[in-house]
């Protein structure tokens, strides 16, 4: 059959020249240009290919089954014989097949079986834009193989919206660019849905207003399923007869994606309900004008929970183009979007590649199969987050996929073998050696999809084991073989069936091994950090659990599980410390005592306890964060109450502790020591004192829990004990406490300011021509001279100076306030008093 021309036809020269010479490339041509198709048929009769294959990776299976079926039917044969396709539970090759569009999760497998990729000629990287992990993970692992083994590989990584210069950089290719043959699309930017609006409302909205306004079959695009349901449901009986309504996501059966994809009828239109799949090289037939809610969904990994969640963002500036252009490859088109144009202006750029948000357990797995102990060995575009890489190698040895220096183990080199991750494969392992081994496929299967049950109003059920029993009431064509009132996601169903009878064939064991009350048990295999205890005194009507991982969960109103002491969560949303429980399953201690005996310990637990102000002991059995028993600890060691107590004086501060004037006088006396001769002089700022109690305070608090008992402490022999006894007397002589003045008083010095302050009545200071100094001489005390009734009147650190200048001033008003009290003309030559006069 004749073959049409495409826009990539142009470059394609250009681009086998690049593989003959160099080997590797980078491919942007927008979309609709026919990179996807036109260029592994380009391949086939390439001497350099000498007769092995082209594999070609595809991001989705419905992509990937797609291209080949166009592929074939360009060549005018049926898929399997030149062109097939490999996806999860599906697979049309032969022996003849030369091209095999591959989904990048089981190309890793078949990267892993055969580093040489004996056979293969070439490896496309289609759609590269999208930076899934698998395929950044396949990009660095061909590179290293291409490297070490296959210097003849072929290499093109190709993209509709890509910037191909760091790909290009990282390969050291050239880039050959197709400009494409894409009509004009006019973009209209309609008002953001108002507050409170539904993006379902906004959406069903635009459709009908595109209807009405635009002929031709309508692409629209929304985040998820779920919105297409409702999009779907509110067009229902809203738009004209002839329009036909076609939902399009991964998980629908294959004849539903070929009716959304296929040509529409003569007179008919037709409006696709897509996710973004439809971004990618699939075609859909007589698309010309396109909605775009401006929405994705994209799992973003929670390092602090551990979880994997799908969060709702902006598409990028990029995904945007990408979606509008859908509407311009036959003719020209139109492109509606929910949001105003300034707001596009602020969108990012590009979507951030998943490797940096991203649970990387399947990554670290993958790489210690590849024999990679060192990430940093591999070229990437964006090297995986150290931490998450941590905290995934932490998990994989925890479930006995790593060892202790993170090589691989014998049971992580089976857990690789399932292409799904490492919870649900080393879940299946486990249950196998338990007997559960076919429950424990199903289980998997489960978890591995959405849920199967599709929500309703008024219907609250997160248990498991309805899902699994569902599940083994099915037949092939995923019916009901049992009614339970409940509606069914048939695709999905019908994908766990398919998936789980396959696990079962893998593993070698029987459908139905394994009663369905051990759901929770297998769960608990797969999510040791999610096993559920119900928190006693729950109030309201929200059912509380304590995790594991030592966060909370709960069940927001009650429901059947509501009333069980201990679960195992396999699905909750992880957004906050407290997260909702969506899917989970009973499970006994005793099960979890037997089954995660190594991890079960007993400790005994001191603590300050802050309402009480007392320590507090008690003996614990812990599995992980779950306290199992807890009882009252009668004779602690008496280390661990003098940590719990020192903990509880931080808490208090310093001031809990017996002080007494004289001791705040000592602690100001050293501190002003050691600001005029240094750090030999200890610091005993409430700071310094709060850091070192273990030092310092711990060996006088012998047989003290609780606060009342701090009074027992000898806080002063504790204190000075800190001075050795030379330093003490040096105290003493340097920082004396008081400063016996003319008059015979002995007067005290304040140290507790900047400087020490002698406060003196200045009667007694008669006579006295040089200031008094401390420290050796070094610093003189700041004089406040005060009045007979003990107010400051001068404050001087010369004494002299005042005798000379200012006493004559203070003088004249001294004595207009206290004419009875004796005031000389001469200070110097006068007798010092501490009364009115002196005595005669």
């Amino acid at each position: 059959m004749a073959i049409p021309p495409l826009p990539i036809d142009p470059v394609l020269p250009e681009l086998l020249a690049a593989l003959a010479g160099r080997g590797v490339a980078v491919l942007q041509a927008p979309p609709g240009a026919g990179k996807t198709t036109r260029v592994p048929l380009a391949l086939l009769d390439q001497p350099w290919l000498a007769g092995r294959k082209v594999i070609v990776l595809e991001p989705r299976r419905l992509a990937a089954r797609a291209a080949a079926r166009r592929m074939a039917s360009m060549l005018g044969e049926a898929v399997g014989e030149t062109v097939g396709y490999r996806v999860r539970l599906d697979t049309r090759v032969g022996p003849k097949t030369r091209i095999e569009v591959v989904t990048d999760g089981l190309f890793l497998r078949q990267l892993q079986d055969d580093p040489e990729l004996s056979g293969v000629g070439a490896v496309l990287f289609d759609e590269f834009h999208e930076r899934g992990i698998d395929s950044d993970l396949a990009l660095a692992l061909v590179q290293e193989s291409r490297g070490a083994l296959r210097d003849d590989l072929r290499l093109v990584a190709m993209s509709a919206t890509l910037d191909g210069g760091p790909v290009a950089a990282l390969l050291d290719a050239p880039i050959v660019t197709s400009e494409g043959r894409a009509f004009p699309v006019e973009t209209r930017h309609l008002d953001a849905p108002a507050q409170g609006t539904r993006i379902e409302d906004a959406v069903a909205a635009a459709v009908r207003r595109a209807l009405a306004e635009e002929c031709g079959n309508v692409l629209v695009f929304l985040p998820g399923a779920g919105e297409i349901r409702r999009v779907q449901s509110l067009l229902e009986g809203a738009v004209p007869a002839d329009v036909q309504l076609a939902p399009l996501y991964g998980d629908l059966p294959a004849d539903a994606q070929d009716r959304a994809i296929g040509p529409t009828p003569p007179g008919t239109r037709k409006v696709v309900l897509a996710t973004p799949i439809a971004e990618t090289s699939l075609t859909i037939e007589g698309i010309r004008v396109v909605v775009d809610s401006g929405l994705m969904r994209v799992p973003r990994f929670d390092p602090r929970s551990g979880m994997t969640r799908l969060v709702t963002v902006k598409v990028s500036q990029a995904s945007a183009e990408q979606r509008r252009g859908r509407a311009g490859r036959l003719e020209p088109g139109i492109g509606y979007r929910l949001w105003p144009e300034v707001t596009h202006r602020a969108l990012a750029p590009f979507t951030p590649p998943e490797i940096l948000d991203a649970d990387l357990a399947p990554l670290a797995l993958e790489l210690a199969m590849w024999g990679v102990g060192d990430p940093g060995t591999l070229a990437w575009l964006d090297p995986p987050p150290a931490a998450a890489m941590a905290q995934a190698r932490e998990l994989l040895r925890e479930l006995g996929a790593l060892d202790a220096g993170n090589a691989i183990t014998a049971h992580g080199r089976r857990m690789a073998g399932f292409g799904v991750h490492p919870r649900l494969a080393h879940m299946m392992l486990a249950g196998k050696d338990m007997g559960l081994g076919g429950l424990a496929c199903q289980v998997a299967a489960l978890l591995g999809e959405r849920d199967i049950v599709r929500a309703q109003p008024g219907f609250r059920d997160a248990d498991l084991r309805l899902r699994v029993e569902l599940l083994r009431s099915l037949d092939e064509d995923g019916r009901m073989r049992a009614g339970r009132g409940l509606t069914v996601e048939r695709a999905g169903a019908q994908q766990a069936l398919r998936q789980s009878r396959q696990w079962m064939r893998q593993l070698k064991v029987r459908d139905g091994e394994g009663g369905i009350g051990s759901a929770g048990l297998l769960v608990a295999l797969a999510y040791p950090d999610r096993i559920g205890q119900r928190r006693p005194g729950n109030s309201g009507p929200a059912t509380q659990y304590r995790l594991s991982n030592g966060r909370g969960a709960f069940f927001p109103e009650p429901e059947p599980l509501s009333a069980e002491d201990w679960l195992a969560v396999a699905d909750l949303d992880g957004a906050a410390r407290e997260s909702r429980i969506f899917l989970a399953a009973p499970v006994t201690l005793a099960e979890l005592e037997e089954t995660f005996a190594e991890h079960v310990r007993t400790e005994t637990v001191v603590t300050w306890d802050s309402r009480e102000q007392l320590v507090l002991a008690r003996r614990r059995r812990m599995l992980f964060a779950l306290i199992l028993k807890d009882e009252r600890l009668g004779n602690p060691p008496a280390d661990a109450v003098a940590a719990a107590l020192l903990q509880g004086v931080r808490e208090m501060g310093l001031a809990c502790l017996p002080w007494s004037d004289e001791l705040r006088k000592w602690q100001a006396r050293v501190s002003f020591l050691r600001r005029i001769e240094g750090e030999e002089w200890p610091d005993v700022a409430d700071a310094a004192l709060l850091d070192g109690l273990e030092a310092w305070l711990a060996p006088f608090m012998e047989g003290v829990s609780r606060r009342a008992h701090l009074e027992r402490i000898d806080l002063s022999s504790a204190l000075r004990g800190l001075l050795p006894w030379a330093m003490q007397k040096r105290l003493d002589a340097e920082a004396p406490t008081h400063v016996e003045v003319p008059s015979g008083s002995r007067v005290p010095i304040d140290y507790s300011g900047e400087e020490p302050v002698l406060a003196v009545r200045l009667q007694e200071m008669f006579g006295l021509a040089e200031t008094p100094r401390v420290a050796g001489g070094r610093v003189p005390l700041l004089l406040h001279l005060l009045s007979p009734a003990r107010r400051p009147v001068q404050v001087t650190r010369d004494l002299a100076s005042f005798w000379a200048n200012a006493y004559k001033a203070v003088k004249a008003d001294l004595k207009g306030q206290y004419p009875k009290h004796y005031w000389p003309d001469d200070p110097m030559q006068a007798e010092p008093t501490a009364r009115a006069k002196p005595r005669r």
